[in-house]
């Protein structure tokens, strides 16, 4: 009998108890169903069923766990890459859900960064969010799958505070590169540039001074877009009642990239053309050599847990799911 059966076999015997309250003892007696239930669960166990429920349930545990293929690096080599230090400051406040851009500013911009990293080759690449105060979200690394799983994740609702912080977006780029290197760096802040603090030029030419150049992309249209308000399901309006319409600021955006000895792009439906230019100016900087150390061989486990999960299937096929009585022995004539 299996599980399955116990489970069944428990409602069939309880099933009779029911049919006495009603008043028909006398038919669960005549129609043999006592005698059949008696003989179903002579000897039944309730610890073997609980014992060999666990068993199951531990033995598919221990195959879930193999199946995943669990792995452990092995050996470790330190491989020399040439390449350039690439900081990518994104603007995930509010007025980047404006949809001027289709599908809207902020999903745009996310293609065309996930599009420069399938480009980038040995560059190492570091993510910093901000709207209105900037935070690291991922430092440098030449981890592309990692990147792209962080840049996924980034909202409006990530930072509370509202505004676009270039200044302090450029300045936590800034610190999160090498202190001691002069060179080999590149910022790349993406925005619509709107409600800018006033420090963005004078920390671009700051970072500059440390060795980074400064290139900006402006997203969205000059002449501005309504901006969707997720808990009304229309145009967020100000207190005058007005509807509420983000602008791309390009004057401020060209300023930065001046600054900053960089390039200005405006992103519209020109992704490719746009990725291709950051490559292009990128790749044209003096790349340094820096080594890194990886993984090259990893050692599996997974046969470790099949073989678990094998032995207790055994045992549990092995134990019985009836206590067996012991036959009483004939006195001896």
């Amino acid at each position: 009998m299996n599980i399955y059966g116990h489970w069944c076999s428990c409602w069939f015997y309880r099933w009779p108890s029911w049919v006495c309250r009603g008043g028909n003892a006398a038919l669960y007696a005549a129609s043999g169903i006592r005698a059949l239930v008696e003989k179903l669960f002579t000897g039944y166990s309730r610890k073997l069923f609980i014992l060999k429920f666990l068993l199951i349930f531990l033995a598919f545990f221990f195959g879930v766990v193999g199946l995943a293929n669990l792995q452990k690096g092995s050996r470790m080599e330190k491989i020399t890459r040439k390449g350039v230090d690439v900081m990518i400051a994104l603007d995930v406040s509010k007025s980047m859900l404006a949809t001027d851009v289709q599908p809207d500013r902020l999903t745009r911009a996310r293609q065309l960064i996930s599009k420069l990293m399938d480009k980038l080759d040995n560059d190492r690449v570091g993510l910093v969010v901000f709207a209105g105060n900037a935070y690291l979200q991922m430092p440098l690394t030449v981890d592309y799958s990692a990147a792209k799983m962080y840049l996924s994740t980034v909202s409006p609702d990530m930072i509370p505070t509202q505004g676009t912080a270039i200044g302090q977006a450029i300045q936590v780029s800034d610190d999160a590169f090498n202190k001691k290197e002069r060179k080999h760096k590149a910022l790349i802040i993406i925005s619509d540039g709107e409600d800018h603090d006033e420090t963005a030029i004078q920390r671009t030419k700051a970072a500059f001074e440390n060795g980074a150049v400064t290139n900006t992309i402006g997203i969205g249209s000059v002449a501005g877009s309504p901006l969707p308000d997720p808990e009304t399901g229309s145009y967020k309006k100000d207190r005058e009642g007005n509807t509420v319409i983000s602008k791309l600021n390009e004057a401020e955006l060209r300023g930065i990239a001046a600054a900053g000895k960089g390039i200005y792009q405006h992103l519209d439906n020109n992704t490719d053309d746009v990725v291709n230019t950051l490559v292009s100016k990128i790749d044209g900087m003096e790349q340094k050599e820096f080594g890194e150390n990886v993984f090259t061989d990893y050692n599996s486990y997974f046969q470790y847990f099949l073989g678990v999960c094998l032995a207790l299937l055994l045992i549990e096929f092995f134990i019985p799911e009836v206590r067996f009585k012991r036959t009483p022995e004939s006195p001896a004539v």
